[in-house]
């Protein structure tokens, strides 16, 4: 029987969860990843880049040929210019100047076009979207931080897919948080099922704003935006962890050596926090699902890689 789907779009989802065998071999529960990076666009935004363009045409808001226009970290913008493209659609993107050179190049090569803000926080490029859009008539912003088809696709997808790919076994959910979208609607769909289920939220320590802390600059791409997002759901969260950068880079490398998981940084900061979760006694004999937002391909150029490079050879040779 011939499998052949009509376009890029039909692609997105039915992730891996992946046992992390070494990584968790010490640990009283057991570690599961799920591996976003799988999707076509390379991250977990796949989903809520197609799920928000979807609702737009259902409701009529997209034609052929629209211009969208949207603030992003990188991973939304890259699963937008790939849906775009794929659609025939117009975009421009407005991005921090402390994101990857890496994922301007990638939503480049889509045909998007990328305004950099000022600084590491979304707060900016959210503001600066707004602008533009205000002045190009007919122009559509799908607003990520405030679309419910958001959260919905999580509750319709990856909640579901965790489920059934784990036979209903999953004990606690680990997820950085950017727009909230992804931890919001999984909490929402598998606490439905399954009331005991803990949802651990992750930010970075020096953006934890859902902790009641300052609001800074950091390293950690893709989470911490500043702000509250609207369309996170606080009473889901059981819990919110901090994650320095070190930590996040130091696990992102850990899951790339040891498990063979290329993954970005805010994955290594869902890590860092996903084995503080598994290593508590009570947790013992359970299962903890970690969600890895995306692959470690666009931080080339970031200080995720730096020290990599900057290690010597251990067989001779020419080093970074």
């Amino acid at each position: 029987m011939a499998a052949i789907f009509e376009d890029i779009a039909a692609t997105v989802g039915r992730t891996p969860l992946v046992r992390l065998r070494r990584l968790g071999r010490d640990l009283p529960a057991t570690l599961i990843a799920k591996v976003e990076s799988r999707n076509p666009g390379g991250s977990v935004k796949d989903r809520i880049g197609l799920a928000m363009i979807e609702d737009a045409e259902r409701r009529g808001r997209l034609k052929p040929g629209s211009m969208l226009v949207e603030p992003t970290s990188g991973n939304t913008g890259i699963a937008l210019a790939m849906l775009a493209a794929a659609k025939g659609y117009r975009l421009i993107l407005t991005m921090p100047e402390s994101m990857s050179v890496e994922r301007e190049a990638l939503l480049r090569g889509f045909g998007a076009d990328v305004v950099r803000t000022p600084g590491s926080l979304m707060i900016e490029a959210v503001e600066r979207a707004r602008r533009i859009a205000g002045e190009m008539p007919g122009a559509v912003m799908l607003q990520q931080f405030e679309n419910p088809a958001n959260p919905a696709v999580h509750r319709a997808t990856t909640a579901r897919e965790i489920w059934e790919d784990t036979d209903g076994q999953v004990d606690a959910v680990v997820a950085g948080v950017g727009t909230g979208g992804t931890i919001t609607g999984v909490g929402e769909a598998l606490k439905e099922k399954k009331p005991s289920v803990k949802m651990i939220a992750v930010e970075p320590r020096n953006a934890a704003v859902l902790s009641g802390g300052r609001v800074g600059p950091h390293f950690i791409q893709g989470i911490g935006a500043g702000f509250v997002p609207k369309i996170l759901r606080r009473e889901v969260l059981d819990e919110v962890a901090t994650v320095s950068e070190d930590e996040a880079f130091e696990n992102a490398r850990a899951l790339a050596s040891e498990e063979g998981i290329m993954v970005g940084v805010s994955a290594g900061a869902a890590m860092a926090a996903a084995k503080r979760v598994a290593a508590r006694s009570e947790m013992a004999g359970k299962m903890v699902v970690v969600i890895l937002p995306d692959g470690g391909e666009r931080y080339v150029t970031t200080p995720l890689f730096q020290e990599i490079l900057q290690k010597p050879c251990r067989f001779g040779g020419r080093t970074a």
